[in-house]
């Protein structure tokens, strides 16, 4: 026998309308792409769920299909992709799977991309150029997102492209305590933070704010007509004898960061250690960043690291429990910002 459900009369007095009434419960339901597997599972177990059972598919076209293997109708669902390479598969598979999600009649969707696809082109340097960044909001909120979840955008502008809540998170945390557990008191003494360029340097002054040290901004030249080349012209601050901590939200190539720490041993600097958020690492970063004036390595989780790219002075840390947390305070109402002194 099926559960009585409670009616309403027609109440014309306090404009209610006739109907039934049922108790529906929220349920919060976790699907992964197939981009980072390994993170996704670890943001259900964080969350004491699993992962929704998933079917994958790629033709011999090139075509992708994925389809839901139980209901999810009328869940609080969460999407798990990150954006390594190959970056425009991931995408479409996203693209995809929000279709699905729509189409099977989930409440509300929220993509969580640690790692946002595209964000180096959140504006025009150049005429006739595109705005990558603001064109994959647009696919995602057509796709049927209703919110997105992201972890350092390389620039907080790319909140505004997505018409619809954005929840920007902040790897620092987990960064941060780290360094404090493993800075010895001689290191914290001669500790520098580092800006490896201008564009930086807010970040880099929420670090110099949280260790106490001081700061330092190196001030670089980018050839427009070329990728991923870079001049160091010069270094603003101390660096000589000093420990110096270069943060950056992320690491393509590894140009950049290593030309910085170049340019800072060659100022006169005791040690380079290089902290980043998302460790992009296309070809040669992984050689690069093994250079004589970097003695350390720390990033986050946020692009799958295949072993060939990992190195002796390269430390991973899980952003799992950060993600989980996040996506717990959005189910339950409450507050993103509050992870982050208000700051997010």
């Amino acid at each position: 026998m099926g559960r009585k459900k409670k009616t309403v009369d027609l109440d014309r007095d306090n404009d209610i309308a006739p109907g039934l009434v049922a108790k529906t419960k929220k349920r919060l339901v976790v699907a992964s792409g197939r981009s980072h597997p390994a993170l996704s599972a670890e943001v259900a177990d964080s969350l004491g769920t699993q992962l929704v059972p998933t079917e994958y598919r790629t033709f011999a076209s090139g075509e992708i299909l994925t389809r839901f293997e139980v209901s999810i109708r009328g869940c609080d669902f969460f999407l798990i992709q990150s954006f390594g390479p190959p970056v425009n598969e991931w995408l479409m598979e996203t693209l995809i799977m929000l279709d699905a999600a729509k189409r099977a009649s989930a409440k509300r969707i929220t993509v969580v991309a640690p790692y946002y696809p595209y964000s180096r082109q959140d504006k025009k340097g150049r005429g006739r150029e595109p705005i990558s960044a603001r064109l994959v909001a647009d696919l995602l909120r057509t796709a049927g997102a209703d919110r997105v979840m992201s972890v350092d955008l390389h620039a907080a502008q790319i909140q505004g492209f997505f018409d619809g809540p954005v929840d920007h998170l902040f790897a620092k945390p987990v960064l941060l305590d780290y360094f404090e557990r493993t800075l010895t008191a001689d290191d914290r003494a001669k500790l520098t933070v580092v800006s490896p360029d201008t564009g930086r340097v807010r970040v880099a002054d929420t670090w110099s704010d949280s260790l106490n040290a001081p700061l330092a901004i190196i001030h670089k030249r980018r050839d427009p007509n070329v990728a991923n080349q870079v001049t160091v012209n010069e270094i603003v601050g101390q660096v000589s004898g000093r420990v110096c901590l270069l943060v950056d939200d992320m690491i393509d190539t590894g140009g950049t960061i290593v030309k910085a720490a170049e340019a800072l041993k060659a100022n006169g600097a005791e040690r380079v250690i290089v902290a980043a958020t998302h460790p992009i690492f296309s070809d040669p970063a992984a050689q690069r960043l093994q250079s004589a004036a970097i003695d350390e390595v720390v990033v986050t989780d946020t692009i799958p690291l295949p072993e060939e790219k990992r190195f002796p002075s390269l430390t991973v840390l899980p952003i799992a429990p950060l993600l989980a947390r996040a996506i717990h305070e959005v189910f339950e109402d409450g507050s993103v910002t509050s992870m982050f002194d208000g700051a997010a």
